[in-house]
């Protein structure tokens, strides 16, 4: 079926919204039982295809696949639990499920009509929970970019369809000027989600006010960061989103071809956007005449080969183009001369989520979530040392603690919090005591951090706060393009500042050179990798800098985490002389007697702690240099 007006549009709803509509909790009358199955990276890394392929099987058998239904979705957020299961009507929601629990289910659930309570998730009091609704976890969320996720089946079109999906774009094609668009996108507010947040409807505002032909729309799906999976989820789980979102986009600033340059380390993502971009292509929502009119509008796949500098938007056009994937300087910006040197509009993949809801919705209803000056929701990835690592949407304005101690669930393994980075690599280290302060763009940089594409990494008491911006910074320095001798030079001479500190070789007065290079690397280098690469530096050095003076004056590490500045030992009192630790030693730096305590010769010693996990009393200590402190 060619769709060619909103009447196509409202035909194909109508087929798949029953489907939909029992999924969203509400009754139907349709005698169908439907399965859930989560098929986002994290949970199909923990067999959730497995799952899947188990559930088909075991229906067969049991001649239920008549009246139950298996659908893969997208990710649920809950990835600390892993595979996930969610069986519609009543939204039972089942956890860290395995294909070996699939016959019992199949019994239990569907046969007997009882539920599986042993599956189900547990909560901070120990509690069985059934119900998604009643997982604080999902609740204390608002979820605007990301409420398709595990609710459509990512795979088939007409189920966006059933959820208002493309109809903004029919809309506008058929009945509005484009004019009236850029400014519902300018009133409402929305802002770059890929760090910097630049407004979004200025950007296409400069771009269609070019008179310049061909345009093009760009889609940043170059998601770099250690610890971020925001976009990647949202491609998994919603990716026609984007692509109405593009088109849209196209209609408004004169474009006719779109681009999405997405990672190639995504597998699941590539596989979902290449088979929603061929559905629309089908059915006419892409490709010539959108809905019978004279806008022809496509978009194609272009695929990174993970080079972090490639997220820079000037570096990630140039590798489009099939060029070096390397930054110039602006102005001109992208908006003026972008691919091919004309003019482009590039946005990052949750930016491009934003567009369908906040259209669909009106830009009063969008300006009424987050702050005043920073208007929407935000999608962080949360990772770390926290209970409930996963993915989460948030108003903007939410604070830190909130985000951490009530969704996030708190430190894991009874820990206590000593810092948090936002914005990935480039991010700066945030101390407990802010963590009432809002996130929003202008808060975080008051801290010395920045928003980023909003990776959130949590961290306690033993992280090494030295050890981490060095970490980083090798990261940023080894991603390097190297065009601009401040970020390839500045980078390297503060990574060998760092790596002399966290040997126990550090001066005293290598911290004033240390923070006069990060200042001058962040002021001088030519793109944001070299401007925002020190920021892990300079928010350690500013927050946390007795831990540096530890390491110089002291030389210790109060987190015993860097190898050079620690010591091993035995507690004669709990060693039983069993001469395990002994036999793990790969240098011979353990030696003892029958029925006397072993002891390690510091000398020899190579710190690499196999004697640790050998030792069955949890004999040997580890200490922070002087001192010894037990494990």
């Amino acid at each position: 079926m060619k769709v060619r007006s909103i009447d196509d549009l409202e035909s194909l709803k109508g087929k798949y919204y029953p489907l939909i509509k029992q999924r969203l909790g509400y009754r139907n009358g349709l005698g169908l039982t439907q399965i859930m199955v989560c098929s986002g990276t994290a949970c199909t890394s923990s067999e959730s295809d497995a799952l899947y392929q188990e559930l088909e099987r075991e229906l067969a058998r049991c001649n239920l696949n008549h009246n139950v239904r298996v659908n893969r979705t997208g990710c649920f957020g809950f990835c600390q639990h892993g595979p996930i299961m969610m069986v519609h009507p009543g939204e039972i929601f089942y956890c860290r499920v395995k294909p070996e629990d699939v016959k019992e289910f199949v019994q239990t659930h569907l046969v007997d009509g009882q539920l599986l309570d042993r599956l189900f998730y547990r909560d901070a009091t120990g509690k069985r929970v059934s119900s998604i609704k009643d997982i604080h976890f999902f609740k204390a969320q608002k979820r605007i970019v990301l409420q398709n996720c595990g609710v459509i089946n990512p795979e088939e079109i007409g189920e966006y369809i059933a959820r208002d999906g493309y109809f903004s774009l029919a809309d506008i094609i058929l009945n509005k000027q484009p004019g009236d668009i850029i400014d519902i996108i300018s009133k409402s507010g929305l802002r770059g989600r890929g760090g910097a947040g630049f407004p979004t409807g200025k950007k296409w505002e400069m771009t269609a006010a070019q008179d310049v032909n061909p345009k093009y729309v760009v889609c940043n799906a170059d998601e770099g960061d250690p610890g971020a999976f925001m976009d990647r989820s949202i491609l998994e789980g919603d990716p026609h989103s984007v692509l109405e979102a593009m088109s849209i986009a196209g209609y408004c600033i004169g474009a006719g071809q779109g681009y999405i340059y997405i990672r190639a380390e995504y597998p699941i993502a590539v596989e979902r956007l290449e088979m929603a971009i061929n559905q629309a292509r089908e059915i006419g929502i892409l490709g010539p005449g959108l809905f019978g009119s004279s806008f022809d509008f496509d978009i194609e796949l272009r695929f990174g080969a993970g080079a972090f500098v490639c997220g820079e938007e000037t570096a990630l056009l140039h590798s489009v183009m099939g060029q070096r994937g390397e930054p110039r300087p602006r102005p001109p910006y992208p908006a003026q001369e972008g691919l091919w040197g004309k003019p482009t509009l590039i946005s990052n993949v949750e930016t491009y989520a934003n567009i369908p809801a906040l259209l669909r919705s009106g830009w009063e209803w969008y300006q009424g979530h987050g702050t005043a000056t920073s208007k929407g929701t935000k999608v962080f990835s949360l990772a770390g040392k926290i209970n409930n690592t996963g993915l989460i949407e948030v108003p903007m304005g939410t604070s830190l603690r909130t985000i951490i101690f009530d969704i996030g669930g708190g430190i894991a393994v009874d820990r206590q919090f000593k810092a948090v980075q936002t914005g990935g690599p480039s991010g700066g280290c945030i101390p407990a005591k802010f963590l009432d302060l809002p996130v929003d763009y202008e808060t975080l940089k008051e801290t010395g951090s920045i928003m980023g594409s909003g990776g959130i990494i949590v961290m306690s008491e033993d992280n090494c706060m030295v050890d981490l911006a060095r970490f980083y910074l090798e990261f940023t320095q080894d991603e390097s393009c190297g065009r601009c001798t401040p970020c390839r030079v500045g980078t390297k001479r503060m990574l060998e500042i760092l790596k002399r500190i966290i040997e126990g070789q550090g001066e005293m007065e290598d911290l004033e050179i240390l923070e006069e290079l990060a200042f001058d690397v962040r002021d001088a280098s030519l793109c944001g990798l070299g401007q925002t690469a020190p920021n892990p530096v300079i928010s350690t050095l500013r927050y946390f800098k007795e831990e540096y003076i530890a390491h110089i004056r002291d030389k210790i590490c109060p987190a015993g985490v860097c190898k050079e500045l620690l010591t091993y030992q035995v507690d004669e009192e709990k060693c039983i002389a069993c001469g395990l630790c002994a036999k793990a030693c790969a240098v011979g730096a353990i030696s003892g007697a029958p029925k006397q305590p072993y002891q390690i010769d510091p000398q020899k010693c190579v710190k690499c702690a196999s004697c640790v996990a050998k030792c069955p009393k949890k004999a040997i200590l580890k200490g922070a240099g002087r001192e010894v402190a037990g494990q």
